[in-house]
């Protein structure tokens, strides 16, 4: 292996061996995804939220959690997955994201999963279909496949700073 090479490689090995953990596996369509459980405060059902003007269409709108304005993010939407149906198995995850709490909609909650780093392997290059930079790698427990969301990069990127602006 010449130098960038192996310089790339110890990156990924890097970030690959710090996302060992456990994770919340949730469902959207027809993939499970799975965000670090430490990051989560809480899940909920699906309650109506109160819209606001000239937000992207994946901002639901806000909801008032306990005296905290709490911005509501449709992932179906965000992630482009098509007709968005609420049924009983909707859920919000609240999240709370270096202080900031944002719920995220979703089709449904798993389970808990504890990942080793065995089990987790990078998004291969030839997946151009979905923006990687929000995912840490892909996991396989059993025949099941997990897509591990980087879900403070992805609350964080610049068009979740619209968030900010139309809840404050």
């Amino acid at each position: 292996m010449n130098t960038s090479t192996e310089s790339v490689s110890n990156t990924s090995s890097a970030r690959l061996k710090s996302a060992a953990g456990e994770y919340l596996t949730f469902v959207l369509g027809d993939e499970e995804y799975g965000l670090e459980i430490l990051k989560v405060q809480e899940i909920r059902g699906y309650d109506s939220v109160t819209q606001i003007a000239n937000t992207p269409d994946f901002i639901k709108g806000v909801v008032n959690l306990r005296g905290k304005i709490v911005p509501i993010v449709d992932l179906r939407i965000k992630f482009h997955l098509g007709k968005v149906v609420y049924d009983e198995f909707t859920v919000v995850i609240i999240l709370n994201l270096g202080g900031r709490v944002v719920g995220i909609v979703v089709d449904g909650v798993s389970d808990v999963m504890a990942l080793k780093e065995d089990q987790i392997r990078d998004v291969p290059s030839l997946v151009t279909s979905i923006d990687t930079k929000y995912i840490v790698g892909l996991a396989t427990v059993e025949q099941q496949m997990l897509i591990l969301v980087d879900i403070e990069q992805l609350m964080s990127s610049q068009e979740m700073a619209l968030l900010d602006v139309a809840v404050h």
